[in-house]
Order: C-alpha cells, then sequence, then structure tokens
C-alpha cells in the first residue's frame, strides 16, 4: 500500500522547477535552479549510504572530484561527448568507492567517518601532484570544444538539461532501492549490524554495493558540473566543505527518506543564498548551518520531513 505515491507527486514537483529557467528565460534564474538540482542529486546519492545505512561519509565529495576528473579528462583529449564521458565519470567513481569500501566500511561509526576524511585529503593530495591531469592548476577546456554542442551558450543549456535528467533518475533509482530487497537489507544494517548478519544479510557485500551505488551519481554531477565550469582543479573537486554540505541537506530534510533528502537540499540552497547576499550573515553561513544543524540533532533528529511523518499518518504513506 502506497507504493510509488511519493514519485508520483514528488517528480512533477521537480519537472515544474526544472521547466522555470526555459519559461522565464532568466540566466540568473538558470544558475539557480542547476545549483538546486545539483543538491539534490548529491543529497539523495549521500542518503544511500547515510541514511538507508547508517554509515556516515564525511568525504564523500571525493567521488564528486573523481567522477569528474574522469570525465574532463575523457571530453579534454579524447574529444568525448559529455553524456558518455559523464557516465564514465560516474563508473570510475563507483569503482573508486568499491575499491576503497574494501578497507574503510569494515571501521563503524566515528573511525568510518573520520577515515572517510582522510580518503578525500588523500586523493585530492595525488591529483595535485598527478602532472597529466594538471597538478595543482588543473585542467581547462578550449572554447572550441563547444562547437559540438552548439556553441558555449548552448553547451550551458545542454548541461542544465543533462543535469535535470540526472536528478530525477537518481531520484527514481534512490527510492527504487529503498523499496527493494537489498534496501530492506540496508536499513536492517543500520538498526543493528550484528543483528543483520545472524539474520542472513550479507554485510560486507550490501555495504560495498551501497557506497558504489551513492559513489556513482556525484561522479556524473561532476562531470556535468566541470563541463560547465570549463575547468577543473582539485580544491574545487575535493573541497572538504561539500562533504559538511551534502550530511547538513540529509539531516535537514530527513535521512532514510528520499523526500527527505530532497526537501533538505532544496530549503538548504535557499537558506545559502540568503544568507550570502545578506552583509550581515555572508561570511558565517556555515557557522549559522552548523547551529542549525545541532539544533535539528538535539530537538528533531528525524528532520523536516521525519517531524511531519511523525505527525500525520496520513502523510506517512506519500513522503517516503
Amino acid at each position: 500500500m502506497g507504493k510509488g505515491k511519493t514519485l508520483f507527486w514528488l517528480i512533477p514537483v521537480l519537472l515544474i522547477i526544472v521547466l522555470i529557467p526555459p519559461v522565464t528565460g532568466s540566466v540568473t534564474t538558470r544558475e539557480g535552479v542547476f545549483l538546486i538540482l545539483m543538491y539534490v542529486t548529491l543529497a539523495v546519492s549521500l542518503n544511500i549510504i547515510l541514511g538507508y545505512t547508517g554509515y556516515v561519509s564525511f568525504g564523500h565529495i571525493v567521488f564528486y572530484g573523481i567522477g569528474g576528473y574522469v570525465a574532463f579528462y575523457l571530453m579534454k583529449f579524447h574529444g568525448i561527448h559529455l553524456i558518455p564521458a559523464m557516465i564514465l565519470g560516474g563508473v570510475g567513481a563507483a569503482m573508486a568507492a568499491f575499491a576503497l569500501g574494501e578497507a574503510v566500511l569494515r571501521l563503524r561509526g566515528a573511525f568510518f567517518a573520520i577515515a572517510t576524511i582522510g580518503v578525500n585529503e588523500a586523493v585530492k593530495a595525488l591529483v595535485n601532484n598527478l602532472n597529466f591531469i594538471g597538478g595543482a592548476e588543473g585542467l581547462f577546456f578550449n572554447f572550441r570544444i563547444y562547437k559540438a554542442y552548439g556553441g558555449a551558450a548552448r553547451a550551458i543549456w545542454f548541461s542544465y538539461y543533462t543535469m535535470a535528467v540526472l536528478t530525477i533518475i537518481t531520484v527514481i533509482a534512490a527510492y527504487l532501492i529503498k523499496k527493494s530487497k537489498f534496501g530492506l537489507g540496508l536499513m536492517a544494517i543500520r538498526e543493528d549490524e550484528d543483528a543483520a548478519i545472524i539474520l542472513g544479510v550479507n554485510a560486507k557485500r550490501y555495504k560495498s554495493l551501497a557506497y558504489a551505488a551513492s559513489a556513482f551519481f556525484p561522479g556524473m554531477v561532476g562531470a556535468v558540473f566541470f563541463f560547465k565550469a570549463g575547468n577543473i582543479e582539485p580544491h574545487d573537486a575535493f573541497h572538504l566543505i561539500k562533504s559538511i554540505e551534502m550530511i547538513f541537506m540529509v539531516m535537514l530534510g530527513g535521512y532514510g527518506n528520499v523526500t527527505g533528502a530532497v526537501t533538505g537540499a532544496l530549503v538548504y540552497e535557499r537558506l545559502k543564498g540568503f544568507l550570502l547576499v545578506n552583509p550581515l550573515f555572508k561570511n558565517l553561513h556555515m557557522a549559522i548551518s552548523g547551529v542549525i544543524l545541532l539544533l535539528i540533532v538535539l530537538f528533531t533528529p528525524q528532520g523536516i520531513i521525519g517531524f511531519i511523518r511523525e505527525k500525520s499518518k496520513k502523510l506517512r504513506e506519500i513522503l517516503e
């Protein structure tokens, strides 16, 4: 009962948001919605390992960076189109997660969280010293690369629509994962990993697959973002603050359900935008976000959507 009700309203809402920039023709609105879509995809992806499985990844942005670099390299030096380069970037990120998971997923709790920070910083340091991908200076596109897309202006719109499709696919995939036998196994691990193992859940395999799935989509997001930007360098690709933002979005909206991650991303993007344009708060937006997160953890740890689900039985079925 209730199966699919969440997607029935959530996807149309996302489509309406996607259509606002083309209808208005506003470049500013397009850039704002692009960021919203990007945040939604990152938050929903992280929710697979954080919300479903209960593993807090503080260095999850590493997969965004890996996917971005793989795709950027393929587009710049091999002339590969954005779409296949994006998919390969996602595959590269997922493969990296699967390999890294063999080590870090042996850890639990704070030890896992700290290890993921170490992974991000180690990869960042490595990329800084790899000259064939630009080292610390990074890589840049020649504007001629955008000719295949009808010029730079059309390429930006192409990246916008690509991000929109990616966001919708990610939301659907995350929802289907939650509703599957695999998703039930992940949530069993979250509640009590030792008990889940006793009941027959292959925790090692499930965690590795969840980690890879949660890395695949950020890898593709990185590919689209840096294609649009026209350059990529280690500081932007592996910026740890972005990982903190991802966690904030998931916790704000409510971990463990797709609607929560989407809501958290929407609220955070608007909140961040407000704080950055306000002279009083523009240098304090992360501190303010931290205070808000602390209040959420203390008073409503289930997040915005979790709180609503708890108070309303009628809304519980459509806010999954």
